[in-house]
């Protein structure tokens, strides 16, 4: 196509532009979110630590070794890779809008007589001649190339808005690691605690078989009633059937915990069967200043990048309101031989403008949709926001409570183990009745599971408190592969 022509487009497309232009009305922005200097329950003032590897802060071997495997081999975070692929080809995609597209084309067709195989015809000195009638072949080569020019940004919004859902499929991928990393944390605590509370009822259980005992040796001297050896079986079997309670419990933490680390529920039985303390972490944690804490969190961080996205979307919606400007050309050949192919070539371009005159409102309404789209996607990020510092003060103050509970638990321990000790003097000297040294021995036992499920609490809280404030993960880190597959399915990579 002449150049002069392909001017000619260009001005016609350029009023209509200016109209559609002047219709559009500029999106507002929304209030913008103030953030305190410091967190209003944090009496602390400090820089923000280092949380990437907030483990190894409990120092125990065995949470580390099982974070490590669940960060490698669990299937919720091998989705998230998936899905962070998916993203980077869709931003592939868009990208591949920016340039041409070209094809090319190849073909050979050979024409053949329907039937007989000659023509006879007379020649000149009047005699009949016989010819025989052969095919003919023909060979083609071929390229189109085409562009949509980007007049008015869509194409260029379409990246922008892939490129941001790539970036917040990675914080989401981010999100699922902390996540995942956090359960597994508080399923081995809770084991830990199954275990501790296990411990504590069967060495009550052992003591209350020897008060059984006891009681029934003093009924049958005649020392006192068949009560108390009624109110010990009554102890000694209520003692009893807490454990099984208590086994289940601490199967389920185990069983949960092999399935996070990609394995089978009843994987890690002889890995944890030895009991292990409830691991304790660090006596403060330095919380810094909700800025620094919200810029760590991936789910803030990915829900900024779903409005950055959606935002960009006002500008695809937008340029389908102006003129379309598509270029175009082609080039070809033909011959009845590969020699003589490329001896004539032929060729076209084209341009052509099309603009919407009457869809019932259909675009105006898809940008409207989208405008909508990114106010709903800013004050999602803003409830990410909010959420985010809920979820820290939150964590500060079950730390700082379950610190309380450990100590007034300690102390009741102390004081119960006493009391114990005496009543069971006491009670073996005729001293004093079972009914004393029930309530001491019931004390004992509620002090000693108090006292592991404050230290469970404060372990808990810390992992709350770490993830919270967006520990657990490296933005620089890169993106470990996925977990080997099994079975008869074959990978498309």
């Amino acid at each position: 196509m002449a150049r002069p022509a392909l001017a000619l487009l260009l001005c016609a497309a350029l009023p209509l532009a200016a109209c559609s232009t002047g219709s559009a009305r500029p999106q507002q922005s929304p209030a913008p979110i103030d953030l305190p200097d410091r967190f209003s329950v944090d009496p602390q003032q400090q820089a923000r630590e280092d949380l990437a590897r907030w483990w190894d802060r409990f120092d125990d071997p065995m949470l580390g070794q099982l974070i490590g495997q669940a960060q490698t081999a669990n299937l919720d975070i091998a989705q998230a890779v998936i899905r962070l692929r998916q993203a980077r080809e869709s931003l592939v995609q868009s990208r591949s809008a920016l340039l041409p597209t070209v094809r090319g084309s190849a073909g050979y067709s050979r024409n053949e007589p329907l039937r007989g195989g000659s023509i006879t015809t007379q020649l000149p000195d009047g005699t009949i001649g016989s010819f025989s009638q052969g095919g003919s072949s023909n060979f083609s080569l071929g390229l189109d190339a085409s562009y949509q020019a980007d007049l008015f940004g869509g194409v260029r919004s379409g990246v922008r808005s892939a490129r941001a859902s790539f970036e917040a499929a990675g914080f989401n991928r981010a999100a699922v690691l902390l996540s995942v990393e956090s359960e597994t944390a508080r399923n081995y605590v809770q084991a830990r605690l199954s275990q501790a509370q296990l411990a504590n009822a069967r060495e009550s259980l052992a003591i209350q078989d020897e008060n059984l005992q006891i009681a029934q040796w003093r009924v049958q001297a005649g020392l006192v009633s068949s009560l108390d050896a009624e109110q010990a079986r009554a102890q000694r079997s209520q003692t009893a059937a807490s454990i099984p309670q208590l086994e289940s419990s601490y199967a389920a933490n185990v069983a949960r915990l092999g399935v996070l680390t990609g394995q089978t529920p009843g994987a890690l039985r002889e890995a944890m069967a030895a009991p292990k303390p409830i691991p304790r972490g660090p006596a403060s944690v330095a919380a810094g200043i909700p800025a620094d804490a919200l810029r760590q969190r991936p789910d803030v961080r990915a829900a900024e990048r779903n409005l950055a996205a959606a935002s960009a979307q006002i500008g695809v919606s937008r340029a389908q309101l102006y003129p379309s400007l598509s270029l175009g050309g082609s080039i070809s050949s033909g011959s009845s031989s590969v020699r003589s192919l490329l001896d004539l070539i032929t060729g076209r371009a084209f341009a052509n403008v099309a603009q919407t005159i009457f869809d019932s409102g259909r675009l105006r309404s898809q940008l409207r949709s989208a405008r909508a789209g990114a106010d709903g996607a800013f004050y999602s990020y803003k409830a990410s926001v909010l959420q985010a510092m809920e979820e820290i003060e939150n964590a500060i103050v079950a730390l700082q409570a379950a610190r309380e509970r450990e100590a007034a638990f300690r102390t009741a321990l102390e004081a119960a183990t006493n009391q114990a000790l005496l009543a069971r003097f006491q009670y073996r000297s005729g001293l004093t009745d079972f009914t004393t040294l029930n309530q001491s021995e019931s004390a004992l036992l509620s002090a000693k599971n108090g006292l592991s499920q404050a230290e469970s609490e404060q372990a808990t809280a810390l992992i709350q408190l770490y993830v919270a404030l967006g520990g657990g993960w490296d933005e620089a880190a890169p993106i470990p592969p996925l977990p080997p597959r099994t079975g008869s399915a074959t990978d498309g990579q």
